[in-house]
């Protein structure tokens, strides 16, 4: 049975709104690093706040600016279990934050977003999700037809976009935008309703720049089972899933967060029997997403590999070491689908799990592909980013130095560490 969803995504902008129960709280946050964080996002745990607060949260700065901000109930059981937003910081700088409750929200432009487009039949018109189940008898070589807009949810920022194919191949593709607002409802989706592939030309607001293939895409995972690769998924050609069910959840479909679950049950590869969790989260303000894969069931020569598609390249991937915490696998070349554009990618890992790296194959199941073998214990998280920077995003991203600084610095970002405390 499906957990019950109950996304919040509630946010505000006006000081115009009326007051709802309770007093004005404070919320200091130092940045503790050395760091100029950018789009740095602020997370206040409801056990943080005294009293029961209710209505819709309301952040202004000392300067009077409101801040867009939202409540998420992670754990689906109908209360929020966060506040979130996202703020700019000096290195070591101290900023104070007045949060008040409002009864009414007030509608803002948003900075994320998660479109999962579902049709139940091939004569039904597509709707939008909130959540659904793939079983293995589902590919859509097998049925006739694709079950989802875009083949699987998108989810989207100011930036960029991403895609996963939800039918089975579970890899993950690139929407390269020249715009920052949100486009992912209208793509894949014609004017009849029914899928439609409108996306692999250019279009105003940018393409699909990625060509995946037999890979996992860019952060897309699967396992080394000993010697063996093995794929979490098929490719176009099977008839059959390796995965009994695959559910897809939107935890929260937020302006400034949106967050996606993928349970894969029942993956069966080489006649082991495992269970895959991902969380998929996005914000404002990078050219990246963050992944959480959580894998149950795992043996002692397991290894999990995160997948950096080198279909379009000749070039070695990069590893270039951030600190004690993190490492980047990185490649930039001319590696846009037809190789028209140059595009740079990478994968920040956690440098404790990392092993190294190796390519695979360049035909089969699991090829065109650098892997990052990561260790990971039975039941144990583990989280990294994934980032796609095309040079119609930002002239910059042409120069592979402008990339590789972006990219660093991305992850000393990441690394930094806020002190949060409410009065």
């Amino acid at each position: 049975m499906n957990r019950r969803l109950i996304p919040l995504c509630l946010m505000v902008l006006a000081a115009a709104c009326k007051s709802s129960s309770g007093s004005n709280n404070t919320i200091n946050v130092n940045n503790t690093s050395t760091e100029y964080l950018k789009s740095k996002p602020v997370i206040v745990l409801r056990s943080q706040l005294p009293g029961n607060p209710s209505g819709f949260p309301l952040i202004t700065t000392n300067n009077g600016d409101t801040i867009p901000s939202q409540l998420d109930d992670l754990d689906g059981d109908g209360n929020w279990d966060e506040l979130f937003f996202v703020a700019d910081f000096k290195a070591g700088e101290e900023r104070q934050f007045t949060l008040a409750w409002t009864e009414v929200p007030v509608k803002t432009t948003p900075k994320a977003h998660i479109r999962f487009g579902v049709r139940q039949t091939e004569n039904s018109i597509v709707k939008p999700a909130l959540s659904d189940t793939f079983y293995a008898d589902q590919l859509p070589g097998v049925i006739g037809y694709q079950h989802y807009q875009t083949d699987g949810p998108t989810w989207e920022n100011d930036k960029v976009g991403f895609r996963i194919y939800l039918d089975g191949r579970n890899s993950i593709d690139v929407y390269g935008k020249k715009v920052s607002y949100i486009t992912s409802d209208s793509i894949g989706i014609g004017k009849d309703g029914y899928t439609e592939n409108n996306y692999s030309e250019m279009k105003e607001w940018g393409m699909d720049i990625l060509g995946v293939g037999n890979s996992v895409g860019i952060g897309g995972i699967s396992l080394k089972a000993g010697d063996s690769l093995t794929r979490l998924g098929v490719t176009e050609q099977d008839s059959l899933n390796n995965v009994d069910s695959t559910i897809c959840n939107i935890i929260s479909n937020g302006k400034i967060r949106s967050i996606l679950e993928f349970d894969y049950r029942n993956w069966k590869p080489l006649e082991r029997n495992y269970r895959v969790k991902t969380t998929t989260s996005i914000w404002p303000g990078m050219y990246a997403f963050q992944n959480t894969v959580n894998l149950q069931a795992i043996q002692s020569t397991d290894t999990l590999l995160i997948g950096l598609v080198n279909s379009n390249t000749m070039k070695a991937a990069e590893e270039i070491p951030i600190n004690d915490r993190w490492i980047v696998l990185l490649t930039h070349d001319q590696q846009s689908i037809n190789k028209t554009w140059y595009m740079g990618m990478a994968l920040i890992v956690p440098k404790e799990q990392y092993a190294g790296f190796f390519e695979a194959p360049k035909q089969g199941k699991l090829s065109n592909t650098f892997l990052a073998k990561m260790n990971i214990k039975n039941n144990q998280p583990l989280t990294y980013y994934a980032v796609a920077a095309w040079e119609l995003s930002d002239p910059g991203f042409r120069d592979p130095a402008y990339f590789r600084n972006y990219v660093s610095n991305l992850a000393r970002q990441i690394d930094a560490v806020l002190k949060i405390t409410v009065n």
